[in-house]
């Protein structure tokens, strides 16, 4: 394994491109994939170099390493993106040292958040994230803000292959360039419409994206729009009621959402080969579903209000409707938070204060208790995240909790530490996401606020810098944290469009 020289942070970022050439001869070069995250593993081949010559890879005037062509003058040679590699395209150049002959591809250093909080497990943690920091976090500036029709209520950006999704509650789903349009405020590349309100997040998989609305319909569009300013969907997905908070989420072939019927919904990802629906299999819980499903190791798990954590087979029990696994019980109704699954440990808030921890394979029984509690101040509607050995969770009390994942050796656990706003305060019922250090979470005072994810070394801790919104206070979108980017919408009271996409960037390092 080769790692491609630290180089790469020298150069600039552009916007994500995949560009292939030849330089005056006939060597050809390709990277594959095109794109990837700091640490991902790509592939580069070549083509029409002298046989049994040395053709140096490069980037700029630094050699990253040496491959000796083959026979027929070819070479394919497995590299590293480094972890300190920047965000941006990156043009890769193969020269033959005995030839001359050279090409050229250009790698795309990207990271992508498919899905609300990031993976099908809920982890709420981009692990990829290199550029800001808890030193820099507070030179975050607003880079450009992308318009829409009304209000973003819980929906939060997903972002992938440089477009970023977004739904609003004028009932229409949203795609914008996710490195805008080089003026402060931004038009949508396309949006695509539905026949009520959207506070359901989108997820994009094989080219679909995908989100529900109150209209009682799962929508699936390509996610490279129609080429025009409005498109309609691939197909739709019939419901029982409508989607309240609820995210579709899309594994193993299946695009799973949560209704205010109570029942999870799974459809075939591709559709059925009509322009609607019906799921492949449903499953009854006991009250609404307002969370959003989480899959592993073939289980997928949900909460509903009855107070109830269920565990599904994802593949379905070859029935139309089915049984669960097993359930846990909670203290209370389980409103907008969903299950994260970290290291066969299942956690998930309820509105009676508490943070659930559960075995996520169950325990036997029908029924499960929890392994211990996390114990808050106030009403839960935040989904946790962990990273590094932390869950972190919003409360209705206007704080950030932040508790070991490993719980502490009793039934009822204490949090590390508690982040609080300056100035104003109001519930977070946003949800959490960690990256490279920092944690970034709602607060409905108008503010994304921004913690050091250690703490500091207090019961209570300030953020390290407040991310601004416009005359509204409802900050419940969740922050999508990618390429030095921060992503997350709300609105503006005094000024329509009223709908926001709001982006942050560094001003300076």
């Amino acid at each position: 394994m080769v790692l491609i020289s630290r180089v790469l942070r020298r150069i600039p970022s552009l916007c994500v491109i995949l560009l292939a050439g030849q330089l005056g001869s006939a060597a050809t070069l390709s990277m594959k994939p095109p794109a990837g995250p700091p640490t991902s593993k790509v592939t580069a081949r070549g083509s029409g170099f002298a046989p049994l010559e040395i053709v140096d890879l490069s980037v700029g005037s630094m050699i990253l390493v040496k491959i000796p062509a083959d026979n027929t003058g070819s070479f394919s040679k497995e590299l590293k993106v480094p972890r300190s590699a920047q965000p941006g395209p990156y043009d890769v150049k193969a020269t033959g040292e005995t030839s001359g002959d050279s090409a050229q591809h250009i790698f795309t250093v990207a990271t992508n958040w498919p899905t609300f909080r990031g993976t099908v497990t809920g982890l709420g943690f981009n692990p990829f994230e290199n550029t800001i920091t808890p030193k820099n976090a507070k030179f975050l500036t607003p880079a450009w803000t992308g318009l829409m029709g009304d209000l973003v209520d819980f929906s939060s950006p997903a972002v992938v292959d440089g477009v970023v999704y977004i739904g609003s509650f004028d009932g229409s789903l949203y795609a914008f360039d996710a490195n805008g349009c080089g003026q402060e405020f931004c038009s949508p590349l396309w949006s695509g419409p539905t026949n009520n309100d959207i506070t359901s997040s989108p997820a994009v998989a094989n080219g679909v994206v995908y989100i529900g609305s109150a209209d009682r319909k799962l929508y699936a569009f390509k996610a490279k729009g129609c080429g025009q300013p409005t498109c309609q969907p691939l197909w739709t997905g019939t419901l029982g009621s409508g989607v309240v908070e609820s995210s579709p989420v899309v594994a193993g072939g299946f695009v799973y959402i949560g209704a205010a019927d109570g029942k999870l919904y799974a459809f075939d990802a591709k559709g059925c080969g009509q322009n609607r629906c019906s799921a492949v299999w449903t499953a009854t819980t006991g009250q609404h579903i307002y969370s959003t499903a989480a899959v592993a190791a073939g289980v997928v798990y949900i909460g509903a209000t009855d107070g109830k954590l269920y565990a599904f087979n994802a593949q379905g029990c070859g029935q139309p409707t089915c049984q669960p696994i097993w359930t846990a019980q909670t203290g209370s109704s389980i409103s907008g938070s969903s299950a994260t699954i970290v290291n066969g440990l299942l956690y998930v808030a309820a509105f009676d204060q508490d943070l659930y921890v559960f075995n996520a394979q169950g325990c036997g029984q029908p029924t499960c208790s929890p392994l211990w509690v996390g114990a808050t101040g106030e009403f839960i509607e935040s989904s946790p995240a962990v990273a590094n050995g932390v869950v972190y969770l919003g409360g209705g009390d206007d704080l950030l909790y932040a508790f070991d994942a490993h719980g502490c050796g009793g039934p009822v656990c204490q949090p590390l530490w508690r982040g609080s706003a300056v100035g104003a305060q109001a519930a977070m019922v946003s949800s959490p996401t960690v990256a490279n250090g920092v944690v970034y979470v709602g607060e409905n005072n108008g503010m994304m606020e921004v913690f050091d994810a250690r703490g500091c070394g207090q019961p209570i801790c300030l953020p390290l810098t407040q991310l601004l919104t416009h005359n509204e206070p409802i900050v419940s979108s969740s922050a999508a944290v990618v390429n030095g980017t921060v992503y997350f919408g709300s609105a503006d009271q005094l000024s329509p469009p009223h709908g926001r996409l709001y982006v942050f960037k560094l001003s300076r390092r």
